[in-house]
């Protein structure tokens, strides 16, 4: 076999010297400086569960909490990417947002009409956690989390996701989309598994509107599950429809109260003759992270007589002025008018010079989403008053 030349063997160490380059390239540009990457736009000073947390647990900290839960958000956001672009468990950047806090990925919720997955049950990784010295899970962190994402603008995604934020914008509900079932479905199951105080909800944007409504539908049934909802969409063409209906109705009822004769015993619709009931003791109390300056959401701070309660500590707050506490209210109190993406996006929820107001509030809107769950049926009054 003849021997190559020095030319030869430098031209090859050259070619394998260029492709390494060129791997290494492709590695910096895909994976370890992606803008999504966990240490490029992840949290900057949140820690990792240690030996500490077994005397005082970081989860019982709201702003980790908070921080935690919008990670989980952004984890599918990015499974769904991955899915997209194709990637292995090796540049995957999807488990990097969950690894530092100690969960991993236990199953992906995937849309039937375009296989793209728009949640996923994650539960606590106790393998990992022990292999960093912490023998028990910390208080407050739970065994198993609902995670949703919101409105997704790629090509492979667009048209279903668009699709469900189309049915929110013109009914005012989520039930009929398929990811509805399948999420309530899931949330059902965990809860079953590992009990509703070990289990949360959450979800940004339409995943935050899907939260919502599976912990209603379960909180119903006396199921309460925490929820952490951030930027829940409230714009709805209905509810816009029914606040002209109700003002026209208004000017209706003070006009024939002035200019006509009246019956008091057909004036008064039964609707409004229907007495509010609380069913049991215990209140789902969910939590709503707003930015005034996304109107996607902004409608969640609409007061009648502003912020109900500031006692935001209080996860069941007592009724004041014979209303039921609605929501635990986190507002973003950045200073400034924001653009519009940079108020909805997950993003501002775990960053680092967030500024949050906190009250129990029960503006007109969340009252509207949520007083299903204190007041009989039509069908159960009857038997209410008979009691």
């Amino acid at each position: 076999m003849a021997k190559r030349s020095d030319e030869e063997m430098r031209s090859e160490m050259v070619a394998a010297a260029e492709g390494e380059a060129k791997m290494e390239i492709f590695k910096e540009g895909t994976v370890e400086s992606h803008p999504y990457a966990f240490h490029v736009s992840g949290p900057r000073n949140v820690s990792s569960p240690n030996w500490r947390d077994l005397i005082n647990s970081s989860w019982k900290d709201s702003n980790y909490k908070r921080t935690v839960m919008a990670c989980f958000v952004q984890a599918v956001y990015l499974l769904e990417i991955d899915r997209q672009e194709n990637r292995t468990a090796e540049n995957a950047l999807a488990p990097k947002w969950l690894i530092p806090f100690k969960y991993k990925l236990i199953e992906t919720l995937n849309d039937e009409r375009d296989g793209s997955i728009f949640g996923a049950i994650l539960e606590w990784d106790r393998s990992a956690a022990l292999a960093d010295f912490v023998l028990i899970r910390p208080s407050g962190a739970p065994r198993a989390v609902l995670a949703l994402r919101g409105t997704l603008l790629k090509s492979q995604t667009m048209r279903r996701d668009i699709e469900d934020d189309l049915r929110f914008l013109t009914w005012e509900s989520l039930k009929g989309s398929v990811r509805f079932n399948a999420a309530l479905k899931a949330l059902k199951s965990i809860a079953n598994k590992y009990g509703s105080n070990n289990v949360c909800v959450v979800g940004h944007s339409l995943g935050a509107g899907f939260a919502l409504q599976v912990g209603k539908a379960l909180a119903k049934e006396g199921i309460h599950i925490e929820a952490h909802l951030f930027n829940p969409p409230s714009v709805s063409l209905a509810m816009s429809l029914r606040n002209i209906g109700e003002k026209a109705g208004f000017a209706w009822k003070r006009f024939k109260s002035s200019m006509l004769p009246t019956n008091t015993d057909t004036e008064t619709s039964c609707n409004e003759n229907m007495p509010s009931f609380r069913i049991g003791l215990k209140q789902w109390v969910p939590h709503l992270y707003i930015n005034n300056s996304d109107y996607i959401c902004c409608s969640y701070t609409d007061q009648d007589n502003g912020l109900q309660d500031r006692r935001a500590d209080k996860e069941n707050a007592k009724p004041t002025n014979g209303h039921f506490a609605g929501a635990k209210l986190f507002l973003s109190s950045n200073k400034g008018k924001q653009k519009f993406l940079e108020a909805h996006g997950l993003e501002q929820w775990w960053s680092d010079n967030l500024e949050l107001q906190m009250a129990i509030s029960n503006s007109k809107l969340i009252t509207q989403q949520l007083k299903s769950l204190y007041t009989l049926p039509a069908s159960q009054l009857t038997q209410a008053k008979r009691q």
